[in-house]
């Protein structure tokens, strides 16, 4: 008897997504991307880290919200998934049409939104207080949606007002809800998971989240959460505002590439290991548990 195959229905920067009749099965690859561009480099058990810190949130905030998450076990998969290559990177989900919207949540000032406040004081169109520092806690979290671009293409800031218009063309009736829910939702769970992240010794300076719909219309969570790929984590031991944050995430990714314009995305050695490394420390501060590939 031969096994069943399956080929990737969707390849994102990072993920690659198979389609298996009643459900989906998600693989976190040892992919690695940043500013829109796919690495030349992979890094290695990343995918793994990734999935099992999804499974962590998911598993933490389902008080909140029923998220995709079915199993992160293979066994519970075809046969084709039985193996090294997706043991441990690869999460089966239940099916949801994604709404359109990147849900993205700052309770700290950095990265781009330090720059908009420093040219004018707001942030996505968002005022804020006067006086700021880079890094400062803001007095709340603010909600900055934006679209979801295509692979290769950037990602656009859009207003709550502009996402309650682009729901309503594809769900009349329904935009002003879903667009209320998307936000309340953000808020919700990045307040209970940064709260918790604190405790732990971790910042969540800002993260994204992205929603679905299952069979009944219900908004549901979907695709990763409270990565180092989709989130800044920041250590809480020496945290100063006044200056950029040593970081859990892509950022020393992203601050090598900058300081290295000519690298052609290829990372040296050095900067993989200690990527990994940061997201291990990451996952098990957060966890409490040591990470076991």
């Amino acid at each position: 008897m031969s096994i069943q195959t399956f080929k990737p229905v969707k390849e994102g920067k990072v993920r690659e997504v198979y389609d298996i009749g009643d459900s989906l099965i998600i693989t976190a690859t040892d992919r690695i991307s940043a500013f829109d561009v796919i690495l030349k480099n992979k890094v290695e058990k990343k995918g793994t880290i990734l999935t099992k810190m999804s499974e962590f949130w998911f598993d933490f905030t389902k008080d909140i919200l029923p998220n995709h998450m079915i199993s992160t076990d293979v066994k519970d998969m075809p046969e084709f998934f039985q193996n090294e290559r997706f043991d441990g990177n690869s999460m089966k989900c239940k099916k949801l049409e994604m709404l359109p919207v990147e849900c993205i949540v700052r309770g700290y000032i950095t990265g781009s939104g330090w720059a908009s406040y420093c040219e004018n004081g707001t942030v996505c169109g968002i005022k804020l207080p006067e006086g700021l520092k880079e890094s400062e806690k803001l007095p709340e979290p603010i909600y900055t949606p934006s679209t979801k671009a295509e692979i290769g293409d950037h990602d656009e800031n859009v207003s709550f007002e502009q996402t309650v218009i682009n729901l309503e063309k594809i769900y009349p009736g329904k935009g002003q809800e879903y667009a209320e829910k998307l936000r309340d939702y953000t808020i919700a769970l990045y307040k209970k998971c940064a709260e918790y992240a604190l405790s732990k010794g971790i910042i969540i300076a800002d993260t994204k989240f992205e929603f679905g719909l299952d069979e009944n219309g219900n908004v549901i969570l979907g695709d990763e959460m409270l990565t180092p790929d989709s989130s800044r984590f920041w250590p809480l031991e020496g945290y100063e505002p006044g200056k950029g944050q040593p970081s859990y995430d892509k950022q020393f990714v992203r601050d090598w590439l900058k300081a290295n314009p000519d690298s052609d995305y290829l990372l040296p050695e050095e900067v993989i290991k200690k990527t990994v490394d940061k997201y291990k420390e990451a996952y098990e501060l957060l966890t409490g548990k040591e990470f076991q590939a």
